[in-house]
């Protein structure tokens, strides 16, 4: 029997964007603090969690172009604009 696949609705994307979010803390995490026994075992477990990382982006990227919508403030902070970075018109000059 197959097994229904999930809605691909604003909430769904909602949740891709938060483990995207957990995972990018995750390798923060192995950068800074890790230890590993060797440098190949670092790059090992670096691997993996960017290939675990790059599926969900890939979906979350697609879901949002096919026109899902969601909320700017639940973005993941690696797919945020950085505010130097924003259009003119966005930032205010005094």
């Amino acid at each position: 029997m197959k097994r229904p696949t999930p809605p691909r609705d604003k909430y769904f994307l909602r949740s891709l964007h938060q483990e995207i979010d957990l995972y990018d803390r995750k390798l923060a995490y192995i950068n800074q603090y890790g230890e590993f026994a060797s440098p190949a075992d670092r790059k090992e477990a670096e691997e993996k969690l960017l290939t675990k990382r790059a599926s969900l982006e890939k979906t979350a990227r697609e879901l949002a172009a096919s026109g899902v919508e969601f909320n700017e403030a639940e973005l993941p902070r690696s797919f945020r604009v950085p505010a130097e970075s924003a259009p003119d018109h966005a930032r205010q000059h005094v």
